[in-house]
């Protein structure tokens, strides 16, 4: 039985419609996992991996993830929760007021761990812009002010499976599958 380890049921939702296309159960896990400091999101899903595997005796699955903005040199990226929590979409749009270039990309990370196999990752990244203003009520975080490649919507104005077919979640729960599916008996 493979664990998603997150306090945040939307993730869990849309990780269980990409898995469930698989063939695979995801059940939701939610301890809050540690977090490192680090500006990389592979270091930091990886350490917590290693944590929650120290104490359960589980296949687990630890995602992290950030929205990368070119213009900022990448900012806010690994911190992305904390700037959310902290300044919001409006901080974001605020710092871009006055910029054109709106390019930004969010990314995932997904550690895989199984008890004395040790962790594998998987990246998935989606390319966009960021909006002038809020649009969309669906989603979380940055949602709103993110309007991926191919699409005229914010991941705010989209459906769950609407956004599985641009996320960054998306495609790492997608290279997991493939490989989980090869590897494991």
């Amino acid at each position: 039985m493979l664990y998603l380890i997150t306090s945040n049921l939307n993730k869990f939702k849309e990780a269980t419609l990409v898995l469930d296309e698989f063939g695979l159960t995801l059940q939701h896990l939610p301890i809050k996992k540690m977090e490192i400091q680090a500006d990389d999101l592979q270091e930091i899903s990886e350490h917590a991996a290693k944590v929650i595997l120290e104490q359960y005796d589980k296949e687990i699955l630890v995602e992290d993830a950030g929205l990368f903005i070119d213009t900022l040199n990448g900012f806010p990226g690994p911190y992305s929760s904390y700037v959310y929590r902290t300044v919001g979409c409006e901080g974001i749009l605020d710092l871009l007021k006055d910029e054109t270039k709106r390019i930004a990309s969010f990314k995932a990370v997904l550690s895989y761990g199984r008890p004395e196999k040790g962790i594998i990752s998987f990246l998935g990244e989606t390319k966009g812009q960021i909006v002038k203003s809020i649009r969309g009520s669906g989603g979380f975080g940055f949602d709103p002010i993110f309007i991926p490649n191919g699409s005229d919507k914010t991941f705010a104005e989209m459906s769950i499976s609407q956004k599985n077919q641009f996320s960054h979640r998306m495609r790492a729960l997608k290279r997991f599958a493939e490989w989980y599916i090869q590897h494991t008996p």
